[in-house]
């Protein structure tokens, strides 16, 4: 199926599938690759910042609840089914047309008792959550930029009440995104500052999490212990995880700090 193209609606509503070299990718509205699945090997996360999102697992090996907003070709959600059995997921995804089109080209499962997906807006399901989930995803693009109603201080502090208490929020950017800064500080704000920035290895995205817990610090040397361990087991590179995120964020050479400080909008 080389050349694939597949169009749901029209114009800036549009679903393209496509394919090249082995892998298929789903444009949404554009020519901008919003998922991709390599077919030899279709289980695996393709995309450097889908493998930079799961990096939660460092704060959050066992999470139960997992709440993701914005489906995509539904890799994430596909590698969680099969690799986290005992995780149930919920992913709330604006487009009935993405979630067709996961389902029919990308391998998304059918939902069951572990997956749930619903078409849905995602800026009013999340307020609806109390301490449901011990770790929300945020992956939702609106003409390539960070969807507003996603990114305002009303729903960053509805996620933050959204999580578990030791839970994790992590919010999938554009690097070159221009209110990347204000956003930033709208999530420290709700999170009292426990922030860290993780970029994609392909330096494209920014993954920013932010921990709902009471510390100050994170001790480095059990995360890297804990990196080789996910490493072994889910094929990820999370020993790299963690030097980016000591590259990247306060550190002294034992702790990562949160003192990054706020930002005005």
């Amino acid at each position: 199926m080389a050349g694939l193209r597949r169009l749901f609606g029209r114009a800036r509503g549009s679903v393209e599938v496509s394919e090249a070299r082995g892998v298929r990718t789903l444009h949404l509205g554009g020519d901008a690759i919003q998922s991709a699945i390599r077919l030899s090997r279709p289980g695996e996360l393709e995309l450097a910042y889908t493998r930079a999102m799961m990096a939660f697992l460092l704060f959050e090996p066992a999470p139960r609840e997992i709440l993701m907003v914005g489906l995509g070709g539904g890799s994430i959600a596909r590698f969680v089914h099969e690799r986290l059995p005992e995780t149930r997921m919920t992913v709330v995804e604006l487009s009935a047309q993405v979630v067709a089109a996961a389902r029919t080209f990308f391998g998304l499962p059918v939902n069951d008792e572990r997956l749930s997906v619903v078409v849905g807006d995602g800026a009013r399901h999340v307020p609806a959550v109390r301490a449901g989930c011990d770790v929300l995803l945020l992956d939702a693009f609106e003409d390539g930029r960070s969807v507003r109603a996603l990114a305002t201080q009303d729903f960053y502090d509805a996620c933050r009440a959204a999580l578990a208490p030791g839970g994790v929020l992590v919010v999938n950017f554009i690097a070159d995104e221009p209110r990347l800064g204000a956003y930033l500080a709208r999530i420290e704000r709700a999170f009292e500052g426990r922030v860290l920035c993780l970029p994609s290895q392909d330096r494209v995205n920014m993954i920013v999490l932010a921990l709902k817990r009471p510390t100050a610090r994170i001790a480095i040397e059990p995360l890297r212990r804990a990196a080789r361990a996910l490493s072994a087991r889910f094929g990820l590179p999370f020993e790299r995880f963690v030097r980016d995120l000591v590259a990247h964020n306060p550190a002294s050479a034992a702790y990562l700090r949160f003192n990054r400080g706020t930002a005005g909008d």
